[in-house]
């Protein structure tokens, strides 16, 4: 009996991390960010993010970890031209060549404007990614990470989500337009 309970309760702890980081939206399927990698040549990359979403989106967080073993590299711009979110009205992004990291926000709105993210499939922005002292980048590695102040992968649903024609959000009810999506990278072919 002393053992069922030692093994109930170790099980529970190893399943309470995985099942406490899983993705959350509460308004349909999981939507996912992808990240796909492609050389431009042996000294150059992009990193074209896209997504998949069943929601109306206003703003989103994309911090990215990159990584090329032991050459140092930099994030030197992305582009949004021609993507989902060339109309929001804030597109940031901030490169920190210091712990290898590139963080992307974007926000709908910052004033009366009422510009939002369908639903659909398609690009976000595209990241251009170079050697930083001319050293053959092999293969790069991506993945999401959390960047200063607070920065971590999240989208943030439309308040107009369900019909509701409210100004503000009230705070309470915040947490309810926030979705952590799945995060997946696409390796060159």
């Amino acid at each position: 009996m002393k053992n069922r309970y030692m093994l109930t309760l170790l099980l529970f702890l190893l399943v309470l991390p995985v099942a406490s980081m899983a993705q959350v939206d509460n308004f349909g399927k999981v939507d996912t960010i992808y990240a796909e990698l492609a050389p431009i040549d042996q000294y150059n990359w992009l990193i074209t993010i896209s997504m998949t979403n069943d929601e109306d989106i206003e703003a989103l967080s994309v911090p990215l970890h990159l990584s090329a073993g032991g050459v140092r590299i930099v994030a030197d711009s992305a582009v949004y031209e021609g993507g989902r979110m060339e109309d929001f009205t804030y597109k940031g992004f901030r490169p920190d060549t210091a712990i290898q990291c590139a963080t992307l926000g974007m926000v709908a709105n910052l004033g009366p404007t009422q510009i939002y993210m369908n639903p659909g499939s398609g690009r976000l922005v595209t990241i251009f990614v170079s050697s930083f002292d001319k050293t053959p980048i092999e293969k790069l590695k991506v993945d999401t990470t959390t960047t200063q102040p607070n920065n971590s992968l999240m989208a943030i649903a439309s308040r107009f989500q369900h019909g509701e024609t409210v100004d503000t959000i009230p705070f309470e009810r915040r947490k309810e337009l926030e979705i952590i999506p799945a995060f997946i990278v696409k390796q060159p072919e």
